[in-house]
């Protein structure tokens, strides 16, 4: 792997996160690829893509279906191997292991830069963005779907259950999953770092936790963040936590699956 300044996020995504969305990459597309279509429809047959923290990959091959070639980068060598293994048959993608904030890039080597939940966890993200931008050609476009902030959504209901008995999973804005969950600051960054006609449009999808509530409820319990914190706590408060959880979870049982309606900013940019 090139040059790492992110060691916090490659310590956890080579170790026991990456390891977990590896070993439950179905699952995890099960969550998020309701936002594929956003980013898919500004996919075009010439386009070269270049998929920003591509995980186990769905989104990277979906992609190469639409483009002229679809490249992956992420930090992860567990989610890599088994994107690696999945596209195994898709001749116009490939996967590199590195850190996109200082990732050697040929420039102007793409035409589009997309991300799926991956652009969050930056050290710095003026300085990724700007590296992002130098891999783009002229003209080149952004779109990514970050978080929205949780309050009043179904997954901050779900944590929020969670509140009193272990810290929340998310960061205040500038660190963490809700890192560009304001607008303001999103649109700051991407200016600074050189993109113009940045917009962020508010959009949703159902996500799929789990096939019923004890299901979705251990899923989430084993996700790194909660994890870590249930491990902080005592055994008590830990099995209260979890209780909480999976009364929370009740309201979005249906027949089949335990689904929430998740929210995100569509963001998007062009290189200037």
């Amino acid at each position: 792997m090139t040059g790492i300044v992110n060691t916090a996020q490659a310590e956890a995504w080579n170790g026991y996160e990456g390891q977990h969305w590896a070993a439950h990459a179905d699952r995890y597309d099960a969550v998020n690829s309701g936002f594929n279509g956003y980013l898919l429809d500004r996919v075009g047959p010439a386009d070269r893509v270049l998929d920003i923290g591509c995980g186990n990959g769905q989104l990277t091959r979906l992609a190469a279906a639409r483009a002229r070639s679809a490249a992956g980068v992420d930090l992860s060598g567990p989610m890599l191997a088994t994107a690696r293994a999945r596209a195994a048959d898709v001749p116009n993608v490939t996967f590199e292991q590195g850190d996109v904030q200082v990732h050697p890039f040929s420039g102007g080597g793409f035409d589009l830069a997309v991300s799926r939940f991956g652009v969050m966890f930056f050290a710095d993200p003026v300085a990724a963005f700007a590296n992002i931008r130098r891999a783009l050609g002229p003209g080149g476009r952004l779109a990514f779907v970050c978080l929205t902030a949780l309050a009043g959504t179904d997954l901050g209901r779900v944590f929020g259950a969670l509140a009193a008995f272990l810290p929340q999973p998310t960061g205040p804005d500038g660190s963490g999953p809700t890192s560009f969950a304001n607008p303001d600051r999103t649109k700051a960054v991407l200016t600074e770092a050189g993109f113009d006609d940045v917009a962020c449009t508010h959009v949703e999808a159902d996500q799929v936790w789990g096939r019923d509530v004890p299901d979705a409820a251990r899923f989430i319990a084993d996700w790194g963040p909660v994890r870590h914190h249930l491990g902080m706590v005592d055994s008590a408060t830990a099995a209260r936590a979890t209780e909480a959880l999976r009364a929370a979870l009740e309201p979005f049982a249906g027949p089949e699956a335990v689904r929430l309606r998740g929210t995100a900013w569509l963001v998007t940019g062009r290189r200037s």
